[in-house]
Parts: structure tokens; C-alpha cells; sequence
């Protein structure tokens, strides 16, 4: 595609909702920073299951507010290259920033609020020195909601935490942040993701029929608290093997008795601190595979099906 200088690509759905053949790579205006914003020339994009899932058919969209034309993707990175009337020191041209952006990260230039919030207008935080802007794409959406699972349980050393699709986007994040909290962390998974499981720190076991009774024999002295990451099969499993609703969350399913966690409320710096730990190396975010925008089909296939392990990630540099 030859872009002009007054235009830029987005990967947008234009004709209708549905699956990865209906998004399209377009020609669209490079939108202005108004009051308090800042336009971000993106770099990267990171994938999530909430991305395809928000836009799998019209009634889905519409229960989430999108119309057509629609954008695509929720994380990226960049560098600040404007700045709207208002922003005053918070930032400056030429910063290296991440966050969220809804529904329309997979694309040259955003325009978020500064500081903003995860939700709507978007919101942009500063990367820290030493991070990759592939990693810092990664962060956003699967880290403000494994935060706020957490904050439901506030796990600690004396804790053993049963977290149900612990190999996926959010339990990446779950497990390391829980075993940083000093919990022990049992987290289920295919056969195939155990070592995968094991190198977050986390002790794996399949999931599936007779999952009380392997978690009985891991953990004889049984389990404190449990996340699902997936649906419900790990929170009934959790009741039956004694762990109390206050002491579980989930985020794809809503229990009765359950406080279910959303990464809009994650409390205020968290994925500040998330950054930081990535930084430091204190908190590994694996990269499955990285793509060019004009494979974003492909890689929105490979994201959807839920087996990879890792982060998927849109390259637009």
C-alpha cells in the first residue's frame, strides 16, 4: 500500500464484523491530538483474545459500542510524536510510551488521553528505559487484568493459588505476579504447556476430567485461593476442593458468589509496576510470534486459537 504523507494505515473492519478474512489494512487520515491527548506513532501492537472476541459478529460489537467503520486492538507502543493544548510536562515529543487504545491499536498513530484510563479515550504511560517496545505492546490489557484479579485474592506466602489457564495471555502475568507476592501456584494447563508453565514459576497440571484429584495429590494441604482465567471449570473445581467465593475470580465468566475482575479497575499504578518488574527482568513476557500489519490476519488466526503460548505481537515500525 503507498500511504501519503497526509494518511497512514489501520487495520480496520470496514464492510462488517466476523472473523480474521473480514479485517482489512486501510488508507485513513493521521488524526490530530485535540485538548489533553497525544498522538503516539505506534511501533507495536500486542494481541488479545478480548480483540477478535469484541468483534466476532455485529451483536458482540454493539454490546461493546463499536460501529463500522472499526479499528482493531487494544495494546501498542510508540513514540509520542504530538501533543494537545493541556498536557503541559506530562509529555513531551519524541517519549517512549505504551498503553491501551480501544479497539484501534493496530495502527500507525492513535490520539489517547494523557494520562487517560484503559477504557474509551485510551490511556498512555511512560515505557521505561530498557524495555523493548515489543514487550511494552504486550502489557496493557493482560496486565491491568491479571492486577485486578489478584487484588480480589491479595495472595501471599501462605497461600497456595489454583489459577485455571494459567499458560494464557493473563496468566502469564498471574502466575509471576503471585509467585512475586510469595504464593505457591499450581496452574492447569495442556500436557504440552507444562514446561512452559514451569519456567513462570508455576507447578503444572492438566486440566480436564479428575482435575480435584491431581490437584488433591500436588497439593495435599490444600489450596487457599483459586483464579479462572478461562471460564468456570477451575472455579468449580475450587468449591469442590474447599476454597470460600471470597478467595476466588474470574474474568471470562461471571459466578454467582464470585467477584469477577476487569482490568479497568485495576488500582492505579499497576501496570506502571508492571513495566518496572519487566524492566528489571523480574517478570518475563514471552513473545509467541511477531508479524508486519499487512499479515494481521494471520496473526489475529493464530491469537484466536488459544494454543500459543506467549504474546502475539503486530509490527509497525
Amino acid at each position: 500500500m503507498n500511504v501519503s504523507t497526509s494518511t497512514s494505515r489501520a487495520v480496520q473492519f470496514v464492510e462488517s464484523f466476523g472473523g480474521p478474512e473480514t479485517l482489512e489494512l486501510s488508507e485513513v487520515p493521521i488524526p490530530e491530538a485535540g485538548a489533553g491527548q497525544v498522538r503516539v506513532r505506534v511501533t507495536a501492537a500486542g494481541l488479545n483474545p478480548m480483540d477478535w472476541f469484541m468483534t466476532s459478529d455485529p451483536d458482540a460489537a454493539a454490546r461493546f459500542g463499536l460501529s463500522l467503520p472499526c479499528g482493531f486492538g487494544n495494546d501498542y507502543a510508540g513514540v509520542v510524536d504530538g501533543v494537545g493544548d493541556g498536557v503541559g510536562d506530562l509529555f513531551k515529543v519524541g517519549d517512549r510510551v505504551f498503553g491501551g487504545a480501544f479497539s484501534r491499536s493496530v495502527a500507525d498513530y492513535v490520539v489517547v488521553n494523557a494520562p487517560g484510563h484503559i477504557g474509551q479515550g485510551g490511556d498512555v504511560h511512560h515505557t521505561p528505559d530498557g524495555l523493548d517496545d515489543r514487550i511494552a505492546a504486550a502489557l496493557s490489557i493482560a496486565g491491568c487484568t491479571a492486577a485486578a484479579a489478584l487484588a480480589v485474592i491479595n495472595p501471599g506466602p501462605s497461600d497456595t493459588l489454583l489459577i485455571g489457564g494459567a499458560g494464557g495471555g493473563v496468566g502469564v502475568f498471574a502466575v509471576q505476579l503471585a509467585r512475586l507476592a510469595g504464593a505457591r501456584v499450581i496452574g492447569t494447563g495442556s500436557a504440552g504447556s507444562a514446561e512452559a508453565l514451569r519456567a513462570l514459576g508455576a507447578e503444572p497440571v492438566t486440566y480436564g476430567e479428575g482435575l480435584a484429584g491431581r490437584v488433591r495429590e500436588l497439593a495435599p494441604g490444600g489450596v487457599t485461593a483459586a483464579l479462572d482465567l478461562h471460564g468456570i471449570d477451575t472455579v468449580t473445581v475450587a468449591r469442590e476442593l474447599g476454597v470460600p467465593d471470597s478467595r476466588m475470580s474470574t474474568i471470562a465468566a461471571v459466578v454467582d458468589g464470585i467477584t469477577p475482575a476487569n482490568g479497568a479497575n485495576a488500582v492505579p499504578g499497576a501496570i506502571e509496576e508492571i513495566a518496572q518488574l519487566a524492566a528489571q527482568g523480574r517478570l518475563r513476557v514471552p513473545i509467541a510470534a511477531t508479524f508486519p500489519v499487512d499479515r494481521i490476519r494471520a496473526a489475529v488466526e493464530l491469537q484466536a486459537g488459544r494454543h500459543v503460548h506467549g504474546k502475539v505481537v503486530i509490527d509497525l515500525a
